[in-house]
Formats: C-alpha cells, structure tokens, sequence
C-alpha cells in the first residue's frame, strides 16, 4: 500500500456519483480524501505566500488535488486550481489542459494539427458564408454544434441544407459561436468512450444512441456496453489526452470509413456509465495513478499556463 496522501476532489457536489466514487476509492487505499466546493474557494494571490481560503479557514495545501469542474464554472473552477499549482500541489490534471480542452474549436485545432483523425469540421462568423460552410463539410445531412455545448446538448443534426440553413440563422441570431461537422453515417449513431489515466486506455464503452436520436450520451438514454477497441483506435485515444496535456481524459471516438475519428477529448468524464457497463474500478486506477504520479511542485505549468 502506498504511502497516505492528503488528497481534495474540486467538486460540487459530494453525492455525485464519480466524486462518491472517487473519495471510496481513495479511502479504500489509506488516504485522506476532502471534498470542497470550488465555488466556495476563495484566494489570496501573493508573490510568496499564496493561500486558497474554503468557509471562512485556509486550506491547508494538500498532496494533491482531483478537479471534478462542471463546464459551468470553468473559468472560476480552473481559477482556484491554479492556485493551488502556485501552491506546488499535484493537479490530476492541470488547469491549462482543462481550460484548452473546453475549448472544442482549439482542441480540434490542436488534434487536427498533430495529425490525429477528425470528422471535417468548418467554423465561419459571417452569414453571408452559410452556403460555403455547409458544402466544406460535405453538405447535408451534417452535424451543428454550440461550442459552448456539453453532454449533448446544443448538437443538431441537419438533415437537408434547408435544415441546415435554419439553425444556423438561429445561432447567429443568438450571437452564438458553432462549428458545422461532417455527418459520419457509417457510425450507426454509435460512439466509443475511451477512458485513459496516464498512458492507458484502462476501460472503454460503446455508447449507442436510441432509436430516432443520433446523440449517444448516456443523459439522452444511450445504452451503454463494454467494448474491445483495435490497437488504432487505443493509440488514438492516448495520443488525444497527451495533446491536450491530460491525464486522465475520456476521449470520444466514431468509428468512420477512413479509421477511428475523435469527436471529443473531455477532461471531467463521468464514472458511471464507465465502471458499471465495464465493470472495472476506474476510480481506483485514479488514485493509483496520482499514488505513482503525483509528486509536490510536479505540476508542468505551476500555475503559469
């Protein structure tokens, strides 16, 4: 057994099914696991001696930090995790990595750059371009996409260019930013849930969406099964969550005609869905990736990025 760590889980709330899961598995292997609100951290910046300040009382620095940030809070979440890389403690993932990834135009960005497979993507701002946006991904049916959108939600799929054309007059009506996105049809409205810590892909699951819905997140009532990925596809996976500079990462995959494709690198993946169609204590491989991983002052960026 390793040697007792004092660990914090960044989370809203503790009866959530990965945080629960998260604090077992850390006091199951001897460790002293605090959940704490983000939202109620508050810091004190300060060249020599930064302090994170929760409820009235400073947070004692612990050895490592779990961030289980809600895309909501971003920017505020990713604020006080910083803060405690200033402080030298061990994120599982570092602040900058989270902060690219949310990011889905400059994650793909990223992902497209060092050659990894993607389904063609367009991003314009201007309506006058609407008919040019829509062809550069094939035409239709193609996929519309919020970026500020999580777990399926502002994700339409245009089924004709008339279609097409009405939602995005509807986003840019809104002052909303979207990328448009080839419509992989092969996939059969199925993807695959990668789910790596460190430099493994430790379980991975079919996500099929129901019947009259191409959306396969498990929120929209995808069934969920345990799958067996190529090598490619693994490699894949892996690759994504080192470009985005995460350590533990749920990398969502389709299967297309031309290899594997990533939809989506995401840096607070769910347990649930993962550890009960699989079966396997991804939890407990969290904590024993920070027992090997996380050393003080280890942190990349220390707060910098």
């Amino acid at each position: 057994m390793a040697e007792p760590l004092q660990i914090h889980v960044l989370s809203r709330n503790a009866r959530l099914y990965s945080t629960r899961r998260i604090v077992e598995a850390g006091r199951e292997r001897g460790h002293t696991m605090r959940v704490v609100d983000p939202l109620r951290c508050y810091v004190k910046i300060s060249a020599h001696r930064p302090e994170v300040h929760y409820k009235g009382d400073i947070l004692d620095s612990p050895d490592a930090v779990i961030p289980r940030i809600g895309a909501s809070v971003t920017f505020y979440g990713t604020a006080v995790l910083r803060q405690f890389e200033m402080m030298g403690v061990f994120p599982l993932n570092e602040s900058v990595a989270i902060t690219r990834s949310r990011d889905k135009l400059r994650s793909m960005q990223l992902l497209a750059r060092r050659g990894i497979g993607l389904p063609v993507t367009g991003f314009a701002y201007s309506p006058d371009d609407n008919e040019d946006l829509i062809s550069l991904v094939g035409g239709a049916p193609l996929v519309i996409k919020l970026l500020e959108g999580t777990q399926g939600k502002g994700v339409v799929l245009a089924e004709t260019t008339k279609a097409a054309e009405s939602v995005i007059d509807a986003f840019h009506g809104l002052n909303a930013y979207f990328l448009t996105q080839e419509f992989i049809r092969e996939a059969g409205g199925a993807d695959i849930r990668c789910f790596v810590v460190g430099n493994r892909v430790i379980a991975s699951m079919k996500r099929q969406a129901k019947e009259g819905e191409f959306r396969s997140n498990v929120h929209r009532g995808g069934a969920a099964t345990p799958i067996r990925i190529t090598p490619e596809e693994r490699q894949t996976a892996v690759r994504a969550a080192r470009i985005m500079g995460l350590n533990v990462a749920g990398v969502d995959i389709m299967r297309s005609n031309h290899g594997p494709v990533v939809l989506e690198v995401n840096s607070s993946p769910g347990l649930e869905g993962i550890e009960t169609s699989t079966g396997k204590d991804v939890a407990g491989a969290i904590v024993q990736f920070i027992e090997k991983e996380g050393k003080a002052g280890k942190t990349r960026t220390k707060g910098k990025g």
